[in-house]
């Protein structure tokens, strides 16, 4: 190999070099991977039985003054152009 180093030195250098290839394809499947595999897994409701149910209030309203619908509109408005 390098007649200038040891032979401990070209083992290490070997050893350096191996590790070096092996994170660089382990990195390189890691990337590959999060690249094709969806960001958010797929979440069935068989595992959310530990989340409590909330009460439905179905058909139940609430009316909003005129203020209150102006201050939802401009909160909405806010979210939106942070988003974009």
């Amino acid at each position: 190999m390098f007649e200038q180093i040891s032979p401990l030195q070209q083992v290490g250098l070997t050893v350096l070099a191996a590790a070096g290839a092996v994170w660089a394809v382990r990195l390189v499947r890691m990337l590959h991977r999060d690249r094709t595999e969806p960001t958010l897994p797929y979440v069935s409701g068989a595992s959310l039985h530990a989340v409590p149910r909330q009460p439905s209030h179905a058909g139940e309203t609430v009316e909003l003054s005129a203020a209150e619908r102006d201050a939802f509109a401009d909160l909405v408005r806010q979210l939106m152009s942070r988003r974009g």
